[in-house]
């Protein structure tokens, strides 16, 4: 279940590629933070769109991508039954008839934008129509409840988002919410339904009657049904794409260690802030140039510490640190006054504070090092940690508890708009973080625990 939630978690922060750059982009289209009241308005969505196409198609590209993760379309669809695999109906019922349509109603939210570009809607009717073959024959052989359920849910959305697609709005709402509602009864009805076909089951296997006799369908029907077996590999597309080239990377990054971290990265980091602050006279270009190279930079580091084994500690300082490069490398790109590196660095200060205070008295504690290769499980004995450590990892990850939310907002308005490999670093820089933190959580507090013990029982007279 933990490596479950970690998945689902990293898909929903891959769909916010696609929200942090779609923000990005909208800086620049509209030169002030547009509200859906004045994105109703089809003149001046018309006469922006006329004039900036190509951002416009940017913009919906990147809503698309955002809408499929969070709503379980190809190929982000195999988190879903990984989610509501969890041990509570409640996580089965947040997960397959309420969260699961959040992706439908961001492209609803967002119509008025995208609904004059004929083929963005006809990208978004052939992913909702993909999706709803491919997770129908899924479903047609999964093993469980839930699996079922899950891609079944899949296979409606994608028709929602052909509904959408087409224009039809009032049909795909009213679909959303039958959907959701069917959905969550049949998560309430499954555990008695499934008692019941246990306690009338009668094994009487009698072979189906073949009309057609022919080898070609045979072998491809033969070849969908294991192709839906194996859930059409979308594990794997997922891993090939995004985690294997996160893990080859593993063995280049050996010089990010705690050495290098104090005696070099620091101090580049305060001789940058120094020439930065102080508007030394560098030309454009190698402030461009520079900025490109700190947000690298400040990449690999969250990158290391995505992949960590050792040392949860220096995993936590190359994240605390990554934010400071990111800041740095927005100030050589543009001017960042001191009033919005404030709002940044105070959430991610104070934040990386609280969480190396818990992970020193973890090791206090527990008189040894705490390495990520395993699930400690330490959430059963130290539930206050656990739960100062959470916070603190959502800080760091521009959850909207700390100022750290608002500066990332910032931090994007300051990238140019002809800027694509910067706003990319930055975007995913920030994406990597928040799984990075979040899989040190799961590593030192959830899981079983490393040490075995059981409650003295309480011996009376």
């Amino acid at each position: 279940p933990v490596k479950n939630a970690i998945k689902v978690f990293t898909i929903y922060r891959i769909g916010d590629v696609g929200i942090l750059l779609a923000m990005w982009m909208s800086h620049h289209l509209w030169h002030e933070n547009i509200t859906f009241q004045k994105l109703a308005n089809y003149e001046l969505v018309h006469e922006v769109l006329l004039s900036h196409n190509a951002i416009g198609i940017f913009i919906s590209l990147m809503i698309l991508v955002a809408a499929a993760a969070k709503s379980a379309q190809l190929p982000f669809s195999a988190w879903l039954p990984r989610a509501m695999e969890g041990p509570t109906p409640s996580s089965a019922i947040f997960y397959g008839s309420l969260s699961v349509h959040i992706g439908a109603f961001l492209l609803m939210r967002t119509y008025p934008f995208w609904e004059h570009q004929f083929y963005v809607r006809l990208l978004i009717g052939c992913l909702g129509l993909s999706t709803a073959i491919i997770t129908s024959l899924i479903a047609r052989v999964q093993p469980t409840v839930k699996g079922q359920i899950a891609y079944s849910s899949a296979a409606q959305i994608g028709i929602i988002f052909i509904e959408i697609a087409a224009g039809w709005e009032k049909l795909a709402l009213l679909h959303f919410a039958g959907n959701a509602f069917f959905r969550t009864y049949q998560l309430l009805i499954s555990p008695s339904v499934v008692t019941y076909l246990i306690r009338e089951q009668f094994y009487n296997f009698i072979p189906k009657n073949r009309s057609i006799n022919n080898v070609t369908y045979q072998k491809l029907s033969n070849t969908i049904y294991l192709l839906s077996l194996k859930e059409w590999h979308l594990d794997s597309v997922i891993f090939s794409f995004f985690f294997r080239p996160l893990k080859k990377i593993r063995r280049v990054l050996g010089f990010l260690n705690l050495k290098n971290l104090l005696y070099f990265f620091i101090p580049l980091y305060l001789a940058g802030f120094y020439f930065s602050y102080t508007h030394q006279p560098v030309s454009h270009e190698i402030r461009n140039y520079l900025a490109v190279f700190i947000a690298f930079m400040a990449l690999l580091m969250v990158a290391k510490a995505y992949n960590e084994r050792t040392s949860s500690r220096l995993a936590w300082l190359l994240i605390v640190l990554a934010h400071f490069f990111i800041d740095l490398a927005i100030t050589f790109n543009d001017r960042f006054n001191g009033e919005e590196t404030f709002v940044y660095l105070s959430g991610i200060f104070f934040s990386g504070i609280l969480g190396y205070g818990c992970l020193h008295k973890i090791k206090a504690f527990e008189h040894h090092g705490i390495g990520l290769n395993q699930f400690h499980g330490f959430v059963h004995r130290y539930r206050l940690i656990a739960f100062l450590f959470l916070l603190s990892s959502l800080g760091l990850a521009g959850f909207p508890i700390t100022s750290t939310f608002f500066g990332e907002d910032i931090i994007l308005s300051h990238i140019h708009e002809d800027q694509f490999v910067l706003a990319f670093l930055v975007a995913l820089t920030f994406i990597i973080t928040g799984i990075a933190v979040i899989r040190i959580y799961a590593r030192i507090f959830l899981g079983p625990h490393t040490q075995l013990f059981q409650e003295k029982a309480e011996l009376t007279a």
